[in-house]
């Protein structure tokens, strides 16, 4: 099916941004590591470039060498680079609420775009990929926003390509992390981890008691997130350990209710783990806080009051409705 804007559009143009945060490190004669950020921001650009074309055992290869530059710490941030922090502070005083315009266009503009530019098409070629519009919309969205960026601050276009390398290599290794806990996740559901979960729980626990299989399902879907960093790649592994063989069959308890505080509980541990790197190492790095885990032990006391709280509603309404 043909579209204007598809998602293969987008991943081109990520893929250029990523090979221009490569070039501006290699031409950057303060960057630390430099052959290393080099060809860590490169080996990103090949892959979302040309990814689609490229053998899986080629892009395999290269996220392993992603793996290890970041292991071997040689993907760094230089040491200064763009507008001072007392220049931000002056331009932000300047423009305001202003500034909250751009980046609320891109979440407006993916919601319009799925409900009703994924409806629009001149003969055989749609405006967005029918079968990811939502992804095409929130990539319109990007361009939108960034239009609206330069025309509220009234940057040059070089601007938002330096800015962008910047935080880029604020976040560094960060960036790739959620896809391949992701992608962990889909090896760990297809390998039978589940059935291996769901054997240790109920050897270890007395499991035939119901709010043990509800404690077991909640704290399990906490812990497994921390491990994975992302509660959606949890979920599958420990719904079909633990909750569907033990709450659901054992104690017929009612699936809707089951699941979806299931989930709620997957995200207190999303709260409380590094490997949420986006939600918890990227703000700090963007920040430039010193304490890393700032905001990990910020969230840990809610997220550890929004746990029991789930254990005790789910045990109060999942056998009763």
């Amino acid at each position: 099916m043909n579209s204007v804007f598809s998602v293969e559009l987008f991943y081109v143009i990520a893929g250029a941004v990523f090979a221009s945060v490569a070039w501006r490190a290699l031409r950057n004669p303060r960057q630390p590591r430099r052959w290393g950020s080099v060809i860590f921001w490169l080996l990103l650009a090949v892959i979302y470039l040309f990814g689609k074309a490229l053998p899986p055992a080629a892009v395999g290869y290269g996220v392993l060498a992603m793996v290890a530059l970041a292991a071997l710490r040689q993907v760094e941030k230089p040491a200064s680079e763009g507008a001072s922090r007392e220049e931000r502070a002056v331009q932000a005083e300047r423009l305001g609420e202003a500034l909250f315009a751009p980046a609320l266009l891109i979440p407006v503009t993916a919601v319009v775009g799925a409900l009703l530019l994924s409806r629009i098409h001149f003969g055989e070629v749609w405006l967005l990929d029918k079968k990811q519009a939502t992804l095409a919309a929130l990539g319109i969205g990007g361009l939108i926003a960034l239009g609206a960026g330069l025309r509220i601050t009234g940057a040059k276009p070089a601007v938002p390509v330096a800015e962008g390398s910047r935080l880029l290599q604020a976040i560094g290794w960060a960036l790739v992390l959620p896809q391949m806990l992701a992608a962990l996740g889909g090896i760990f559901a297809q390998a039978g981890v589940g059935q291996v979960v769901a054997e240790l729980v109920a050897s270890a626990l007395p499991t035939q008691y119901p709010f043990v299989a509800v404690a077991a399902y909640c704290v399990g879907m906490a812990l497994f997130t921390m491990c994975m960093g992302n509660a959606f790649a949890a979920f599958p592994v420990i719904t079909l350990g633990i909750g569907l063989p033990l709450i659901v069959q054992q104690h017929h308890g009612n699936v809707a209710i089951m699941a979806g505080i299931g989930m709620l509980s997957g995200y207190c541990g999303t709260l409380m783990t590094p490997m949420a790197a986006n939600f918890n190492i990227v703000p700090a790095m963007l920040l430039e806080l010193r304490d890393k885990n700032a905001v990990i032990r910020a969230q840990v006391p809610l997220a550890l009051t929004i746990l029991a709280a789930n254990i005790a509603i789910m045990y109060l309404c999942v056998f009763r409705f």
